[in-house]
């Protein structure tokens, strides 16, 4: 699990690479004396100066994060009620401080501190906080949070699945409430306090950044607590976290009907190469690009990898096999009325690494990597299959509102009213990879259209009509949204998938200056300092379009511009936005 981490679900792209800041040095009191500091639930396990330059992160094996200013460390754990334990770290840089605080979030069900997000948040001089969310208590990390174990599968092993059943949050209301919104708020106002204590000052703004459950956080804040932060970065937000999970288990359902159902290994990467071949250059991008720029304008069949004359498997795909592609497009569909419970995958989106979590991970699984939240309502007996309700034969009908009932109104960031946040001169940014295989990233769309659809006072699409859209200018003063070519789940992929998000937004808040581009980067094996090619994220609804000469791996032949009257996949309303 551990050597995985970079690629783990919500892994956050070098969201911090360039922040112009000003540093100053801060009157700060001894780190030490933080450890007798009291606040309301609150204990102070520990408050250490660090000025060796490295953190060596806890795990098996430990790895080193290096390059680090001289900071010192806090950790507590908070209790809110009597079955909360939750734990936040908060790192305060010493004598760098930029006067500024940075909330940061992790991925999956969390159950342990992301300490690569302190680790970026100090090199740029913000004091910064994380959390474990409340889960590590019921010994959760972010892939599994209740299982029936490993069934002795490696793959499920290497990704830290346990040996034996599990029930993660089943029996424990109060620790569902600190994973759904409480635990990031309150380290965000305890984080504050341990901050002012150190430097005897307030911080001059605050900031929240996180991607996948960092970015369902993100949303939480803007939605519940719009006070807690100026600006707020939510990187392919698991913010419609019921249904997304019924995804997830209709993603491994959908594989697993029949041996035959299976896409064998080498399959996705031939699918991909097929919806490459057909779209690319036909949506903005390059003729030249291994990704698409707006899959929706897509219209690829799998059907048209069937297997015909001797063609046999893995060269082409059987009848079953194109079943199972076209449900992977499709989305979750309740199966007796039609209505759609969450997006699709968008073409595009195919790869045969099980690191980014999509359907070549999920199939390999003995259960659905993500089916801990049903734990939570359905207890142990939806781990066995002779039970009336398990990971194997859930209902999409009949089962869906149960879960709804006990979980969504504390885990589902769908509220679209960010008045409070609005007003009170909060910035927000979304961003989400076109090529995610995990978060659908039409999701995102949804919700920011949604958005759109509050100013206007009904559902509009941010689209661009004649005379102007006013609605999308309403919302474009607050909230603005980036999708990202080629980006599979918070970083990787073919596409441009490393930026700075973080500088724009702070320039936003602090300048006035809204981002109308993000400049982002592919290096050569993903990896600096060698650039393969630079394209600019364009703000939504405009699309990066390649001008028809120069270089195509130049950010600067491409022209930002209008793209409407693209189809969205929009669930039901009951299930929306």
């Amino acid at each position: 699990m551990r050597r995985h981490r970079p690629y783990r679900v919500g892994a956050t792209m070098a969201l911090f690479a360039g922040v112009a800041i000003a540093s100053s040095p801060a009157m700060a009191t001894p780190c030490s004396n933080l450890q007798s500091l009291q606040l309301q639930h609150t204990v102070i396990n520990s408050a250490t100066d660090n000025s060796t330059g490295t953190f060596v992160v806890p795990g098996n094996p430990p790895t080193t994060i290096t390059g680090l200013p001289p900071f010192c460390r806090v950790t507590a754990t908070l209790t809110p009620s009597s079955d909360s334990s939750i734990k936040i770290e908060v790192w305060l840089p010493e004598g760098t401080w930029n006067g500024r605080f940075l909330g940061t979030g992790g991925g999956g069900f969390q159950g342990d501190i992301t300490y690569s997000e302190l680790a970026n948040g100090i090199k740029a001089g913000f004091a910064a906080t994380n959390s474990d969310l409340g889960t590590g208590s019921s010994g959760c990390n972010p892939l599994f949070c209740g299982s029936n174990g490993n069934m002795g599968n490696p793959l499920a092993i290497q990704f830290g699945d346990p040996a034996a059943p599990s029930t993660g949050l089943f029996g424990h209301p109060e620790r569902i409430k600190d994973f759904g919104f409480r635990a990031i708020h309150l380290m965000t106002v305890r984080g504050k306090e341990i901050a002012n204590a150190f430097y005897g000052q307030r911080a001059k703004t605050a900031y929240f950044a996180g991607c996948s459950t960092g970015g369902q956080n993100a949303l939480m804040e803007a939605q519940r607590f719009p006070d807690d932060y100026d600006g707020i970065l939510a990187g392919a937000a698991a913010f419609n976290r019921t249904h997304l999970h019924m995804a997830g288990l209709a993603g491994w359902q959908n594989t697993h009907a029949s041996p035959g159902r299976f896409i064998q290994p080498g399959q996705m990467t031939l699918i991909n190469q097929a919806v490459l071949k057909q779209c690319v250059g036909h949506d903005g991008g390059a003729g030249t690009d291994q990704f698409l720029t707006d899959p929706r304008d897509c219209g690829f069949d799998p059907k048209s990898l069937l297997c015909t004359g001797g063609k046999q498997p893995p060269a082409c795909l059987t009848a079953d096999q194109v079943t199972t592609m076209q449900i992977y497009y499709a989305g979750t569909i309740d199966p007796v009325n039609g209505q759609l419970i969450n997006p699709g995958s968008e073409r595009g989106s195919e790869t045969d690494d099980v690191l980014a979590l999509g359907l070549a991970f999920q199939e390999q699984l003995p259960e659905p990597a993500f089916d801990g939240l049903f734990y939570w309502v359905f207890g142990p007996s939806f781990g066995y299959p002779s039970s009336k309700v398990n990971f194997a034969n859930f209902d999409f009908h009949r089962a869906v509102d149960k879960v709804d009932d006990q979980l969504a109104e504390v885990l589902n960031a769908t509220s679209t009213d960010l008045g409070e946040f609005r007003e009170h001169g909060g910035k927000l940014i979304m961003y989400h990879g076109w090529a995610d295989p995990l978060i659908p990233s039409q999701s995102s769309i949804n919700y920011f259209n949604a958005l759109v659809g509050n100013e206007g006072h009904g559902f509009q699409p941010a689209g661009f009509f004649p005379g102007g859209n006013p609605a999308l200018r309403r919302t474009q003063s607050y909230a603005r949204l980036f999708m990202v070519p080629g980006m599979y789940h918070c970083s990787g992929g073919p596409g441009p998938n490393t930026f700075d998000a973080l500088t724009p937004l702070v320039n936003w808040v602090e300048n006035g200056t809204a981002p109308e581009t993000i400049l982002a980067t592919k290096f050569v094996a993903d990896t600096p300092p060698a650039v393969q090619f630079t394209r600019p994220l364009c703000v939504f609804p405009k699309v990066a379009q390649y001008n028809g000469s120069g270089s195509s791996s130049i950010a600067a032949n491409f022209t930002c511009v209008a793209h409407d009257h693209e189809f969205n996949q929009m669930p039901a309303p009951k299930y929306g936005p």
